[in-house]
């Protein structure tokens, strides 16, 4: 059992807020100032960190506090803060070692909207990633190739939304592609269901 009072869970706050308030006076210093795509890499990167940050102080929060143990806002730290880490070095390294801001970005959308595409992306990655490996517990190695072709598809998606949907062919496409993508997604959630799921030890 963890020993947590809910004084230690809000002072955990107080780091994640000095690397927020770092986080966020370097994006302004870097805005309108480098290259765009270094700048999106860079913010992911530290909002990823001070989302993990936050997640696990407020499962200390709410452990101590009795109300709930939400292990899930635990275990999600480490990809989140490696990831968020990895994201936020490339990126100020890509911004010391190509300082031009003529140069065009690698991405035409606008940097609000990437970044949150981004973030999908990954927490996506990882639920797919998760289900990969049920279905590998599972004996069930032809879900990994559903779960895949759907996480594919879901990607497909984040590229259309940065075209025009003005136009009622580019809606059609971006339809059909989501329709494919969730179908072959509830498809490989049955058919764990089916091999078992609701029966699987996890903790093993």
């Amino acid at each position: 059992m963890n020993d947590f009072s809910i004084g230690m869970a809000l002072f955990d706050y107080i780091p994640v807020i000095f690397f927020a308030l770092g986080a966020f006076i370097l994006l302004r210093d870097f805005h309108n100032k480098v290259r765009k795509d270094s700048y999106i890499l860079f913010a992911t990167g530290v909002i990823a960190v001070a989302l993990a940050g936050t997640l696990k102080a407020t499962w200390k929060l709410l452990y101590a506090a009795e109300i709930c143990n939400l292990v899930m806002f635990d275990e999600l730290f480490f990809p989140l803060q490696s990831m968020g880490f990895l994201l936020a070095g490339v990126g100020i390294m890509s911004i010391l070692f190509f300082k031009s801001s003529k140069k065009p970005s690698l991405f035409a959308m606008e940097p609000s909207l990437l970044i949150m595409i981004l973030l999908m992306v990954s927490e996506l990655g990882f639920l797919d990633a998760g289900l990969c490996i049920l279905s590998k517990k599972l004996k069930k190695p032809a879900l990994i190739a559903i779960f895949a072709v759907s996480f594919v598809c879901c990607l497909g998606m984040g590229y259309l939304s940065s075209k025009d949907f003005a136009k009622a062919s580019m809606n059609w496409i971006a339809e059909f592609v989501n329709f494919f993508g969730q179908g072959l997604f509830l498809l490989g959630v049955w058919m764990l269901h089916k091999a078992g799921l609701d029966k699987l030890e996890l903790e093993e």
